[in-house]
């Protein structure tokens, strides 16, 4: 694994155990709508990268998983689904906005919540600990990875 990111996904939406039990072992990353964490996925995130599988808005927020980036990017089809709570009426199919790519999920962890991350000092300048920060894709530090994924999580 070259590179490492966390990902949050609402459990309502998207659990650790839907995509464990998902077709193929992959879902699809849909939705994200935010520019910093397209352009994560569009011009940095390759297959193979490590995932931190985080739920967000939920009782107990924290890593839930380890997975990996499964596919490059495509147009995610929720930006013209009308229907969608994703729907972007300004993205037209010949010029999508929005992409998505395909994540596997590993493996199940335990619950790495926000109160022991903090509580962690090694995981201080951590972005997702960063006060404001709301991003839903958001590099890892290589030796944060491997604390939380060799020790931690283990």
């Amino acid at each position: 694994m070259s590179n490492f990111w966390l990902m949050k996904s609402e459990p309502d939406d998207c659990s650790i155990d839907d995509a464990l039990a998902a077709p193929d072992a992959t879902v699809p990353w849909t939705g994200v709508r935010g520019w910093q964490a397209r352009n994560y996925m569009a011009k940095q995130m390759q297959v193979g990268d490590g995932v931190l599988f985080y739920h967000s808005s939920c009782p107990q927020p924290g890593i839930v998983g380890i997975a990996r980036v499964a596919s490059g990017t495509r147009p995610d089809p929720t930006q013209f689904d009308p229907e969608s709570p994703y729907y972007d009426p300004a993205s037209k199919p010949e010029h999508p906005r929005w992409v998505l790519l395909d994540v596997q999920a590993l493996r199940k962890t335990r619950l790495l919540g926000l109160p022991e991350m903090r509580a962690t000092p090694e995981l201080a300048d951590m972005v997702v600990l960063r006060r404001g920060n709301r991003l839903s894709i958001t590099p890892v530090d290589p030796v944060h990875w491997h604390l939380i994924a060799d020790k931690m999580l283990a």
